[in-house]
């Protein structure tokens, strides 16, 4: 998609991109709606956040509902680990093996935490274990901010990598350095999460190979039959506003307080769409229509390409 090479210019999302009042419409439309769709309990404003960027057209567009504010991005969260990954292979940092290849696949096509935690500690040079004394879990935790540093030196503004992803819980230093070297947990916002996949989609997330190779991971099939999973990120997410014939690449997340889903939509046409819709709220993180609900207003609503 070559009318894609000029979406990142020096770090800066959509540098040359044009305002569109038509696309804010649309997602302050379906945000407006969504929140009349669901009462009981009420879906406060701050309890969501959503980011589109239009790629149908020469020039990309973006739009936003809260798209700067910091939410608990659960999963999504190894869509970073995974472009940090491949930033690191191509640089020589790490080493390219099988295991490394398993961890990749098993973290975004299976949403495997075990998986991305043997990942953040290849990335950072850091290891869980017992509780470490002052300077040396000083030095332990300047380590382990490797991955958010070289998000912020992209430009990156809302992206805390700096945890692993839990069933149970940290433990040890993993859980000392949370209560040492705040945040706590990790945050993403939309809009730099709709960034990320915006440059794997055109290509631009290390090379266009290491890109391609991003995005086999992500793939998923929304009109598969149904999953045993009430959680498939294929179906449980964006997926079940598609319509045949879209494509759909992306990553999901949840906890027990949390629902977000980064979904890259191709449509019948060829023209792609990015819908990132994060969600906040111990009452709301069951809710499986939420996310849905977003993405298929904004898709119905979508200003007509020049």
């Amino acid at each position: 998609m070559k009318n894609l090479a000029f979406l990142f210019l020096g770090g800066a999302l959509l540098g040359n991109a044009t305002a569109s009042t038509p696309l804010q419409s649309a997602v302050d439309r379906a945000v407006a709606d969504t929140r009349a769709e669901f009462t009981t309990p009420v879906l406060k404003p701050e309890q969501l956040a959503v980011t589109v960027i239009e790629l149908r057209g020469t020039t990309p567009v973006q739009a936003d509902y809260r798209g700067d504010a910091r939410f608990y991005p659960a999963s999504v969260i190894k869509l970073f680990y995974l472009a940090a990954t491949h930033r690191w292979l191509e640089d020589g940092r790490i080493a390219d093996t099988p295991e490394l290849r398993r961890a990749m696949r098993d973290m975004i096509v299976d949403s495997s935490n075990d998986a991305t935690n043997y990942l953040v500690d290849v990335l950072t040079g850091t290891t869980g274990g017992p509780e470490l004394p002052p300077d040396e879990l000083k030095a332990w935790s300047e380590k382990r901010g490797a991955v958010t540093r070289y998000f912020a030196g992209l430009g990156y503004q809302n992206v805390n990598a700096n945890r692993k992803t839990w069933g149970d819980g940290p433990f040890g230093r993993e859980k000392q350095d949370m209560n040492a070297h705040p945040p706590a947990r990790n945050y993403l916002s939309t809009n730099d999460t709709a960034r990320l996949l915006a440059e794997i989609s055109a290509g631009r997330c290390v090379t266009p190979a290491r890109s391609a190779e991003m995005l086999a991971l992500l793939a998923r099939e929304p009109f598969a039959p149904a999953s045993a999973d009430p959680d498939s990120q294929a179906t449980a997410f964006t997926g079940s506003a598609l319509t045949p014939g879209m494509k759909l690449w992306s990553k999901a997340g949840w906890v027990s307080w949390a629902r977000n889903d980064a979904a890259l939509i191709e449509q019948p046409g060829g023209g792609r769409v990015i819908i990132v819709t994060f969600t906040d709220g111990r009452e709301h993180a069951q809710n499986r229509a939420i996310i849905a609900a977003v993405a298929r207003r904004v898709l119905a609503h979508l200003p007509a390409v020049p």
